[in-house]
């Protein structure tokens, strides 16, 4: 893939490092088009990156190959929620890891993912700029190249929808608490003193006679900050058996990644994808008339 950008009359004389970092161009992108892609061209003439740009050039460079991957290809289905050249949106169901890790070393949404790959004749990497945990259902945005993983990473924001227990008041709230470790366990976080500063917004959208919903934007990226907070105001999330849970309704914690929103790397786009609830968290859903007076396409 060969990315184009014409100088603007502003950046006339900077040299050419500078000017695609400042178009979103890591340092390390820039170094891999130099010594291992095939370099970088104004109108067609190679130029070093030391080399001063001037207005109205077109800068040209072609992405380096990409590295090859450790992950196995193996037939694990996987759902396209959206798809262009710079990024894909896969819409995981709950009990998939997103990638191999020890406890879970293949079969993984990474693995089905090369798989996919490769069955249309193309390589590439498993690059996810947003990972959820195993039984966390919902959107995953992966990188479909160097190029386009850090622009992702800083404009990507998720909501995620969640049914708490207990009935909490319609509208909007958050939880800022600090997270760290809960004693000595690898997997399990707590609000401590000691912890990391967390933020979670949230919205409740509904509420019944024993659960309630909400639309939950963390602001900070803390491990199971949401299941966290909520457990910590005294509302873990239905199944949660980790936080205070009860899995009497379900089985899983009911968390979803129902909305991604960000900017396309090239274009500066604003995209947003969404994807409704899966089967188990709509059926607890409705059992308490929880999906009525709101719409997905308003979160």
């Amino acid at each position: 893939m060969e990315l184009c950008y014409i100088v603007p009359p502003e950046a006339e004389g900077q040299r050419l490092g500078l000017f695609l970092r400042t178009r979103g161009v890591t340092a390390g992108l820039i170094k891999s088009v130099k010594h291992v892609g095939e370099g970088f061209y104004a109108d067609d003439v190679p130029i070093h990156t030391d080399r001063p740009v001037h207005s109205g050039q077109r800068i040209t460079f072609a992405l380096p190959p990409e590295p090859p991957t450790s992950v196995v290809p193996q037939p694990v289905p996987v759902s396209i929620a959206y798809e262009d050249a710079f990024a894909v949106v896969l819409d995981k169901p709950a009990g998939l890891a997103v990638h191999p890790t020890l406890n879970y070393p293949d079969h993984t949404l990474a693995n089905g993912w090369i798989y996919h790959l490769q069955s249309e004749g193309k390589t590439g990497v498993f690059r996810p700029v947003n990972r959820i945990d195993k039984n966390t259902s919902g959107l995953v945005l992966c990188a479909q190249n160097a190029f386009a993983a850090p622009l992702l990473s800083e404009t990507a924001q998720k909501c995620y929808l969640a049914i708490v227990q207990g009935s909490l008041p319609l509208g909007p709230g958050q939880v800022e608490a600090p997270i760290g470790r809960r004693g000595d366990s690898i997997i399990g976080r707590c609000v401590t003193p000691q912890g990391k500063y967390s933020l979670t917004e949230y919205t409740v959208l509904a509420a019944g006679p024993g659960h309630s919903l909400l639309a939950c934007t963390p602001r900070t990226g803390r491990t199971h900050q949401i299941r966290v907070h909520m457990a910590y105001i005294g509302h873990p999330l239905a199944g949660d058996t980790l936080y205070g849970g009860s899995d009497d309704v379900i089985d899983r914690h009911a968390l979803h990644c129902g909305v991604l929103n960000f900017c396309h790397p090239l274009t500066g786009k604003s995209i947003r994808v969404s994807c409704p609830l899966p089967a188990d968290m709509q059926a607890l859903a409705q059992s308490e008339r929880l999906l009525d007076g709101w719409n997905l396409n308003d979160l």
